[in-house]
């Protein structure tokens, strides 16, 4: 089944070769210009993922994310000409999976969507992990603390679900961004912002403790 590619993006210098190497590629692709028109489309419509300008004419980027989390988990690359790390760093603590700075090779943006993608793909349905206290579903992407399930990004649950499948295992950065299915362009910090998030959401029901920094190392899922 051809996987359907949403592009919200208002330069067409820009989108038009993005859009013509995923259509190469044989994915089905929507092209809108503005925030508002991306969010009445996601509302009637599933993509399997959205290439989400920052730089939009009505709501920004991450505005458009805001408001998309409250219904949607569906994978979002950005894309953007700032180069500031603070604003790459607010888009994944919003939910975004990926960052690509402008000016890009559209061939990078649809190896990195398909590196997104390939994570949804992962075969026989199957919980990776149960305890008393974690519960993770691969399949239906879903992870539980103590019976509460936890709404999380994609990104979120693939370190929690690596994290939580071996115990004890101290995980690096850059072990953890390959898990995620980011390149070797991705940043190392971008871990530390998928941990805060995650953290920020256990925080509620008791679990942030127990994924534990390991200076110099990387990240480990101990009992407190």
């Amino acid at each position: 089944m051809t996987e359907h590619i949403l592009i919200v993006d208002d330069e067409p210098r820009v989108a038009e070769p993005l859009i013509f190497a995923l259509r190469r590629e044989h994915f089905q692709v929507t092209h809108v210009e503005r925030g508002e028109q991306a969010l009445a489309r996601l509302d009637g419509d599933s993509p399997a993922l959205v290439v989400l300008d920052v730089g939009l004419p009505d709501l920004n980027g991450f505005e458009v994310l805001k408001q998309l989390r409250r219904s949607s988990e569906v994978p979002v690359l950005f894309l953007t000409a700032r180069q500031d790390e603070v604003d790459r760093i607010l888009g994944l603590e919003l939910g975004g999976d990926d960052y690509v700075t402008k000016p890009f090779s559209p061939r990078e943006v649809v190896a990195r969507i398909r590196a997104i993608l390939k994570r949804l793909d992962k075969g026989t349905p199957a919980p990776v992990a149960e305890g008393r206290e974690w519960r993770v579903d691969e399949q239906a992407a879903k992870a539980w603390f103590r019976d509460q399930a936890l709404s999380l990004t994609r990104s979120e649950f693939l370190i929690l679900e690596a994290l939580v499948k071996h115990p004890g295992q101290v995980f690096s950065r850059a072990r953890l961004l390959d898990i995620c299915g980011s390149d070797e362009d991705s940043f190392e910090r971008a871990v530390d912002t998928h941990i805060k998030t995650l953290r920020g959401k256990l925080r509620p029901l008791g679990g942030d403790a127990w994924i534990v920094t390991r200076r110099g190392l990387g990240y480990v899922l101990e009992r407190p």
